[in-house]
């Protein structure tokens, strides 16, 4: 008997329309307590149900194409959220955009990857993925980390974090270019890399969604993208008093919007592990990061030279021994092709102290 296609959970859809009805209430009543709840609250569901049309889409088209699609969706939210705290702001949020991509490196490669390999090797005790692919993604990610992270602080005119305009426009057009290369490489070039044995995985074989399913998750995707990145500018100014409040430097407002943005791929991440497919997870997270870095550098730079307003791109020397620390371990963690969950629990401990000393420094 023919396998049915799926439909569209009736939450899917009622979310990003609520959405939008909370988002009038709050621009017609602003500053009102009740609607800024509310606005956290849908700003929450909209990207769930963002990320699900993604996954919808993703089925659609198959991998690995469908772990872009999710990467790209993310990372568009990331970036309009980005963009549209830094113009709604003065100079003090010049690096946003960094403390945000950072967080996103962060939570990434030891937050996403440290569970998933601890979840999925208490499950399975120990797991494989290709290390072609893995090894790809972690040479593009070195790369893009360190000339848009860490060359900011040794090339400028005048030391610091800072580039001039020629050197901006230069940092963005790298990164677009190799993360450019890099999606050439996952689905055309070598795509085989980056294929997962779900052999063993029964969801993995569940019947496509049809292509009008399909076309109302694009359809809908873009109405929750825009929705969020609207109800964010409602929020971010609550976010900015609740840090100050709490003594917390501001860089923190970067790990929240990074945390809010990946949370629903990283869920995405855990359950592929979970169902024994990490290199499913490996896919999500560390495109994750690439696209992060990749697309919201050029973005911003692009913006910014636009407007001729100031960029900080270049991270602390404390951040530049956590970076290099964690794509040290990410090398080793990922140069076997099996982990068990001690690799996990090395990630975590990493993320622990990046944590700790963003609240704390």
């Amino acid at each position: 008997m023919a396998s049915t296609s799926p439909v569209l959970p009736r939450w899917t859809i009622a979310a990003p329309l609520l959405a939008w009805v909370v988002l009038g209430g709050a621009y017609a009543l602003p500053g009102n307590g009740l609607l800024v709840a509310l606005a956290a609250i849908a700003l929450g569901c909209s990207v769930f149900a963002g990320v699900h049309h993604a996954e919808v889409v993703a089925h659609r088209i198959g991998e690995p194409f469908g772990t872009l699609v999710l990467a790209v969706a993310v990372t568009v939210i990331e970036v309009a959220l980005i963009v549209s705290v830094m113009l709604s702001a003065g100079p003090e949020k010049a690096g946003l955009a960094r403390d945000t991509v950072f967080a996103a490196v962060m939570l990434v490669c030891n937050g996403i990857v440290g569970v998933c390999l601890l979840f999925g090797g208490l499950r399975h005790r120990e797991q494989g993925f290709q290390i072609r692919g893995a090894s790809a993604a972690l040479a593009v990610l070195a790369s893009l980390s360190g000339l848009s992270l860490v060359m900011p602080n040794y090339i400028s005119v005048t030391l610091g974090p800072a580039l001039t305009a020629s050197q901006l426009a230069f940092a963005g057009v790298s990164s677009l270019v190799l993360y450019g290369v890099f999606v050439f490489v996952q689905t055309v070039r070598h795509r085989d890399y980056f294929l997962a044995d779900d052999a063993g995985d029964e969801n993995a074989h569940a019947a496509p969604p049809s292509a009008r399913i399909a076309l109302t998750s694009s359809v809908l995707l873009m109405v929750c993208l825009v929705a969020v990145v609207l109800l964010a500018k409602v929020l971010s100014p609550v976010v900015e008093r609740a840090v100050l409040e709490a003594g917390a430097p501001i860089a923190v407002v970067g790990i929240v919007i990074a945390a809010l943005v990946l949370l629903p791929e990283g869920l995405a991440a855990v359950r592929a592990a979970r169902a024994n497919r990490l290199q499913t997870s490996l896919n999500l997270a560390l495109g994750s990061a690439l696209a992060s870095i990749g697309l919201t550098i050029p973005t911003v730079a692009l913006v910014f030279i636009w407007m001729n307003r100031p960029l900080t791109l270049g991270i602390t020397g404390r951040d530049t021994v956590l970076l290099a620390l964690t794509l040290l371990i990410s090398t080793l963690t990922l140069g076997t092709g099996r982990t068990t969950i001690l690799q996990g629990a090395v990630h975590l401990s990493l993320l622990a102290a990046y944590l700790f000393l963003s609240f704390v420094p």
